[in-house]
């Protein structure tokens, strides 16, 4: 068991997972700081000084902190933004060293009762001689 535990652990695609996690942990934690403490505080140099953070109101007894959904929602854009970013620079990189392959158009298709591959524009089947 513990020799099949190894196998999986050390397999390359649970390597590059735990890897991409961790990554991932430190970028989110730089553009949360980003967002944080520079894009916040310009927002708020817009508005007048107002931390949008702060922003609620209150009905009854309840607070409702609409200020700081808000600021998730501007958190979460930028992070998925920088994101974006990042993975289109890495396939260009990528690209251009010769380490991504393009994805080659699709030229065939199988005829639906003997399987052979047959050209997209075919309608018939050569070796059945059928209509497809």
């Amino acid at each position: 068991m513990l020799q099949d535990f190894k196998k999986f652990a050390l397999k390359g695609n649970v390597v590059d997972l735990a890897v991409g996690v961790v990554i991932g942990a430190a970028f989110g934690k730089i553009v949360t700081s980003l967002v944080t403490d520079i894009i916040t505080p310009m927002i708020g140099i817009i508005l007048n000084g107002i931390n949008i953070t702060d922003l609620a109101f209150t009905i009854g007894m309840a607070t409702i902190r609409y200020g700081a959904f808000l600021q998730s929602i501007i958190d979460f854009l930028i992070i998925s933004l920088s994101i974006y970013i990042a993975i289109k620079q890495i396939v260009r990189i990528r690209k251009a060293l010769g380490l991504e392959e393009e994805a080659s158009p699709i030229t065939t298709k199988e005829c639906p009762a003997c399987f052979t591959k047959i050209p997209l524009k075919a309608t018939r089947c050569p070796h059945r001689t059928s209509a497809l």
